[in-house]
């Protein structure tokens, strides 16, 4: 597994949930309000998304599984393999739900919905990033050493 790409995509999905913190304002009132804030943050949200299915997609590659058909089915996939807890699983699937109406402009924007993922949600990324993390490092300390060999 390329581990150093992986890591590389989990800290640029750290970056965006740093952002996401540092610009959400105290109340869904203010994001309301301000239309720089509301671009921050949206963005940073569906960049965020996009770099956890970008992790789920390269673990996927390099498990050999098949090629998921949704972008939600890779958090399935990684989770199937043990790669996340189900209840991760499924809360990036909502993730997914939010950028596809974010992207796509399905409907109206929800400031209240958007405040709310940015300030209690995220922790979903940040334990999506914990998980991976972990495994990451597991694999890594059940290589083979040269001195093993």
């Amino acid at each position: 597994m390329d581990n150093m790409l992986i890591m590389n995509k989990i800290e640029s999905l750290r970056r965006c949930i740093g952002r996401i913190r540092e610009k959400t304002p105290e109340t869904s009132a203010q994001l309301e309000s301000d239309l720089d804030l509301q671009d921050i943050v949206t963005v940073n949200l569906e960049r965020a998304v996009q770099a956890s299915v970008d992790i789920a997609a390269h673990i996927i590659a390099d498990i050999e599984s098949p090629a998921p058909e949704t972008m939600s089915e890779a958090f399935v996939i990684i989770e199937k393999k043990g790669f996340i807890s189900k209840d991760v699983s499924a809360r990036m699937q909502k993730a997914v739900a939010f950028r596809n109406i974010a992207v796509h402009a399905y409907q109206k924007m929800n400031w209240n919905i958007v405040h709310k993922i940015a300030t209690e949600g995220i922790r979903d990324f940040v334990e999506f990033t914990r998980q991976i993390s972990e495994k990451l490092e597991n694999a890594a300390d059940r290589r083979p050493t040269t001195e093993n060999r």
